[in-house]
């Protein structure tokens, strides 16, 4: 047997609330990585083992994802004996928040195979439409696994049949329940066609029986159901089924596992990870028909080309080594990064090489991850998952031995939905506001700062309000620092709507030489032209004319009448925004022969392009966005009553399968908490991108409503 055939590397991924964290934490007690269960929302004041941050055990939430690794041997009934030592498991657990989707997203990127767990109750949920999509971005073959099965109003045959129309998938049922809701008992396994039910103070004595009588016809109709869709995968199988022998189980799995690995398949189990039962038999399937590093391709770029060849990683720990950095965590003892190892071996002590800045480490620490615990390791192989202490490297870092230049491909990274303005409480806390965001943007992707350069605001974006909010959390206790937060500002503009003329003389005379210069001409709108192929070419932000003639205002004073007036374009006069597509001319002036200078002619550009600025009729731009939606059918009404009343304009919407992608602008002032909004409108099904397209006037009202508020805090700074 080889090597690593009996090594799963797997992630539990869900909507929120379905059970992951509490189903990985009862794989930890039956595999014995711990001997209590503590619960997610438990009274225990403990927590489940896998959410070890103070913010997950208070709010009951997965917010990072966490690894670990445990060794499961089969129950009795399934085991092989070339099995009989066991399989290794990598497990990451992940959240199911649609804010912290990084964390699947990374946690795919590196997986071989994956739980889908869905509640037995409301089946396929909007998050587990977006999980499964990330699955499939990166291939990555699944179980299901149908839990709460002990709840009221659980219904696994309507569960198996969501998986099928909604997520498109092969969904096959491998087990069904002996009774649901209160009188969940335990299992009937269509494999083996016997009955499991699960005793003991944690569920851990597995009784093997008879099927119930009252459940035998169902068993017999689900296991035709069951067979008839293996069938289409083996002539073998399809044979025997004919002749009506006896399949042997190994021919079984072997074609089911075939088929899940190439994702034609989806087995599902089922149970209930809080009532103990059905987890057991979950591990064996995991064992069985999940994907062991070997059967699942990976590809590096080498870099050396220029047509970045693709070069297939293979799960061998003789090959020279390639690793790839998916996660960042800041810990204990400094930066902690976890590395898949794709190929080759990673030993402690020896040099690994940085791929992006080809600098070269030498491995300190080599550690096996538990929740927050770590066991030290000396070394890890192709198909690992492991965490190096003291490397210094950004998320998706691709590390090899040196020997072969290459970079792992990439994981998708989502654009942030929705910003936030902080500013510390105490200026003292700005150097560990400062410590804080660098290294928050470093461990995660989505989470973004800039500082808005008009308004001096430091502004964070992120993929939801949980999202900022719990790094605002974090910023106060791990670093003490006390925000407050507001809506960030938009960035309007001011610009003109018509010629406006103007003849403006600076006159200063004090003691010595004085200060003279006249200066005439106009101000009017640049316009959108369109060139020779007929392409829209825009309008000027800034256009300054030279119209003097006869020397009216000596040459060496012309740059200064420009200055003059580009020192009036950052704060408009009505709002206080920049100004933007002007054209200033200059056409007449005057000058004297000993007091006039270049700062009387930019003072006296200045008084002449604001005494034309509210003659030019002066009108307020908003930012417009392009938005997309996409959304289930049956909500296409309210999300396009909702962008009108956001003062949006559709501008298209198209079809696809059961959703409409909805086309519209709208102004980026209407679309703060548009995330949240757009969630609660559609149960959380449609998702939304939205980017900048253009400048346009705003209507009337708003615009009055922004000149008032200007007019109001000019005279609270004034007093």
């Amino acid at each position: 047997m080889r090597p690593l055939d009996n090594l799963r590397n797997i992630g539990i991924s869900a909507h929120i609330d379905s059970g992951k964290t509490t189903l990985t934490e009862r794989i930890l007690f039956y595999t014995g990585m711990i001997h209590q269960i503590h619960e997610v929302k438990g009274k225990d004041g403990v927590g489940a083992t896998m959410d070890s941050m103070d913010l997950e055990r208070e709010r009951g939430i997965t917010i990072q994802s966490a690894a670990t690794r445990v060794k499961w041997t089969k129950t009795a009934y399934y085991l092989d004996p070339k099995e009989s030592d066991g399989t290794h498991i990598n497990i990451i657990d992940t959240p199911g928040h649609v804010d912290f989707t990084i964390e699947v997203e990374r946690s795919l990127r590196v997986l071989d195979g994956a739980i889908l767990v869905l509640c037995g109750v409301s089946g396929v949920q909007s998050q587990s439409i977006t999980v499964d999509r990330q699955m499939r971005r990166y291939n990555v073959p699944r179980v299901a696994f149908i839990n709460k099965l002990d709840r009221s109003g659980a219904n696994p045959y309507r569960v198996t049949e969501q998986l099928r129309e909604k997520l498109s998938h092969n969904a096959v049922m491998m087990q069904i329940p002996i009774g649901v809701e209160d009188k969940h008992a335990g299992l009937v396994d269509l494999l083996t066609m016997k009955a499991f039910t699960f005793h003991g103070p944690n569920g851990e004595e597995i009784k093997e029986g008879p099927i119930p009588e009252d459940l035998l016809a169902v068993a017999k109709e689900r296991h035709t159901i069951m067979m008839d869709a293996l069938s289409t995968f083996s002539d073998e199988l399809t044979e025997l089924i004919l002749e009506e022998k006896e399949v042997p189980l190994t021919l079984l799995k072997d074609v089911i596992r075939k088929a899940t690995v190439e994702m034609k398949l989806t087995p599902v189990f089922m149970g209930s990870a809080f009532k103990n039962k059905g987890v057991q038999l979950l591990l064996d399937g995991v064992t069985d028909f999940l994907p062991s590093p070997y059967d699942v391709k990976n590809y590096a770029l080498d870099i050396t080309t220029k047509s970045e060849e693709k070069i297939e990683m293979m799960s061998d720990a003789t090959k020279p080594f390639v690793g790839y950095a998916f996660k960042l965590e800041e810990g204990r003892f400094g930066q902690l990064t976890y590395l898949r190892v794709y190929q080759g071996r990673v030993d402690k002590g020896k040099p690994i090489y940085n791929m992006s800045t080809k600098k070269k480490h030498n491995v300190g620490r080599l550690v096996r991850m538990h929740a927050n615990e770590m066991g030290e390791i000396q070394s890890a192989e192709a198909g690992d998952i492991v965490a190096l202490f003291g490397i210094d490297c950004a998320t998706g870092t691709t590390f090899t031995d040196g020997t072969l230049e290459v970079n792992m491909t990439s994981m998708h990274v989502p654009n942030a939905v929705i910003d936030l303005v902080i500013e510390a409480k105490n200026r003292d806390h700005l150097a560990n506001l400062s410590k804080a965001l660098n290294r928050f943007t470093k461990e995660d992707p989505t989470f973004r700062v800039k500082l808005d350069e008009e308004s001096g605001q430091t502004i964070i974006s992120g993929m939801g309000e949980l999202h900022l909010d719990v790094y605002i959390e974090r910023m106060r206790r791990e670093y003490g620092v006390e925000l407050t937060t507001g809506r960030p500002q938009v960035a309007f503009r001011e610009t003109i709507t018509q010629r406006a003329e103007f003849n403006y003389s600076h006159k200063k005379q004090t003691g010595g030489s004085g200060q003279y210069a006249r200066v005439a001409g106009y101000i009017e709108p640049t316009v959108d032209t369109i060139d020779e192929e007929g392409v829209t070419v825009p309008a000027l932000e800034y256009e300054f004319v030279d119209d003097i003639v006869g020397g009216v205002i000596p040459r060496e004073f012309v740059p200064s009448c420009d200055k003059g007036f580009q020192a009036c374009l950052p704060n408009g006069s009505i709002i206080g925004f920049p100004i933007v597509k002007v054209r200033a001319a200059i056409n007449d002036g005057n000058t004297h022969p000993v007091d006039s200078s270049d700062i009387a002619f930019q003072l006296a550009a200045r008084g002449g392009f604001r005494e034309a600025y509210l003659r030019a009729k002066p009108q307020i731009l908003e930012p417009i966005m392009k938005l997309e939606v996409s959304t289930p059918t049956e909500f296409q009404g309210s999300v396009m009553g909702q962008v009108n009343q956001k003062r949006g304009l559709i501008t298209g919407s198209t079809e696809e399968a059961n959703f409409t992608i909805i086309n519209a602008e709208v102004p980026l002032s209407e679309m703060f908490g548009y995330a949240t909004d757009l969630r609660s409108l559609t149960q959380g099904k449609a998702e939304f991108t939205m980017e900048f397209l253009k400048y346009s006037p705003v209507p009337k009202q708003v615009g009055e409503e922004l000149i008032k508020k200007y007019a109001s805090n000019a005279g609270k700074r004034l007093e």
